[in-house]
């Protein structure tokens, strides 16, 4: 065998790697130069031919003739006697090649050049696949399921590469079977004991930007300006957008006719709650859109301490509060700024704060009325047990409980007060 035939020899690699034709004879040429210095000492005065058309490979080894007996490098040198012999008109002082025969290297030699081509060509494949995912990042991909796992799920793409949806990156409520279609952005990509490691996220502020790129030509276009995404993943999400044009209605665009174009991504995000609100740079305004559905009624701003005092009336404090807090915490993502929300009529002295209640009521049941803006007894009291089934996550027994010891609370100081009425008509 007097030439490499690499359609022979080499073909499992030309026919299963995602590599072109010409870069494979590249990384051959590379791999037989490693292979001749370590055999020879050196590579330099070997001349590689790869015939990319006919996917062969040749060799030639050029070395200097010199009179018989004068050789000093038989790498780089040869006896005139020898050079003769594959051409009889060479003469001293010039150069002469000899083609290298693969028959020349050894079984050994020969299965290193295979493992090193094998492992160059795996190489390059991860800096590709590295390379085409640096540039996809914050891009939405498409993939399928091949193996959901408790910490993370592996996604093939359509070119069977592989990807992962870690849990910390999925939707809550996100539940998925081998086979099934996922769509993520692509978050990062960073190599990871030499191989690339592909991060999707479903949670990511981006994610929400890029579907709504999608769904609203207006955004793509750059007609309408995302100026900020918050997001509590699964449950909720605010998304301040600007126009600058007047003839274009920001939100109603985003939400479109019926909400058609706002339900898809819904839909995507497993029914996350998602409000649309018109940005402005008024940020007492701001903050009264971006606690809707609540009103009101007054501010305060501390620019220093980055804080906001919000005055309402006591049957909004819940609305602007929302289910678990997660309202006010993404109004105040939004606007960047801690808000507090105050009620107007906490001038009642009668009122008892719901903490007074400690040695009756357990304290994280208490937490969780907080959480909800009820942090009074009254505030309590003023909704109705269906209102509180439906913004806590308490038991209906639980309830009753804790609206009986409140109500005893207030029956005991009725009794008071018209006892000591009694006293004075005495």
């Amino acid at each position: 065998m007097k030439t490499l035939d690499l359609i022979d020899s080499f073909s499992e690699f030309k026919e299963y790697k995602n590599i072109d034709r010409e870069t494979l004879m590249h990384i051959l040429e590379e791999v037989f130069r490693t292979a001749l210095a370590k055999r020879y000492g050196t590579e330099d005065n070997f001349d590689i031919i790869v015939n990319i058309d006919k996917g062969d490979l040749e060799i030639f080894r050029n070395r200097t003739i010199v009179e018989d007996g004068q050789v000093t490098d038989e790498n780089t040198e040869i006896a005139y006697s020898e050079a003769i012999k594959i051409e009889d008109d060479f003469e001293v002082g010039e150069e002469c090649s000899e083609p290298i025969y693969l028959t020349e290297f050894g079984r050994r030699e020969i299965l290193a050049i295979r493992q090193n081509l094998s492992s160059k060509i795996q190489d390059y494949e991860k800096s590709l696949i590295f390379q085409k995912y640096k540039e996809k990042v914050g891009e939405v991909i498409v993939g399928e399921v091949y193996q959901p796992w408790n910490k993370e799920i592996l996604i093939l793409d359509e070119e069977k590469i592989e990807l992962v949806l870690p849990k910390s990156e999925q939707i809550p409520t996100d539940r998925y079977r081998k086979g099934d279609t996922v769509r993520a952005v692509v978050l990062k990509v960073e190599m990871k004991n030499n191989n690339p490691v592909i991060v999707l996220s479903r949670t990511s502020p981006i994610f929400l930007e890029r579907l709504l790129e999608a769904e609203v030509p207006e955004i793509y276009d750059g007609l309408i300006t995302i100026k900020n995404i918050v997001r509590i993943p699964g449950e909720r999400a605010k998304i301040a957008v600007e126009s600058y044009d007047d003839r274009i209605d920001p939100v109603g665009s985003c939400v479109g006719v019926k909400g058609a174009r706002i339900h898809g991504i819904v839909r995507e995000l497993r029914n996350e709650n998602i409000d649309v609100i018109n940005y402005t740079p008024r940020l007492d305004i701001m903050v009264q859109r971006a606690l809707a559905p609540a009103k009101v009624s007054s501010l305060k701003v501390d620019e220093e301490e980055k804080k906001i005092e919000v005055f309402m009336e006591p049957d909004q404090v819940s609305l602007a509060i929302g289910k678990g807090g997660c309202n006010i915490k993404l109004a105040s993502k939004l606007v960047g700024f801690d808000i507090d929300v105050y009620r107007t009529g906490d001038e009642d002295s009668d009122d008892v704060e719901l903490k007074e209640f400690a040695d009756d009521i357990d304290e994280w049941i208490i937490d969780v009325l907080i959480n909800i803006g009820c942090d009074t007894a009254k505030s309590v009291l003023a909704l109705s047990k269906e209102e509180l089934l439906s913004r806590t996550d308490l038991e209906e027994e639980t309830i009753d409980e804790v609206i009986r010891i409140l109500k005893a609370e207030f029956d005991d100081e009725d009794g008071d007060k018209d006892a000591n009425k009694g006293n004075k008509n005495e």
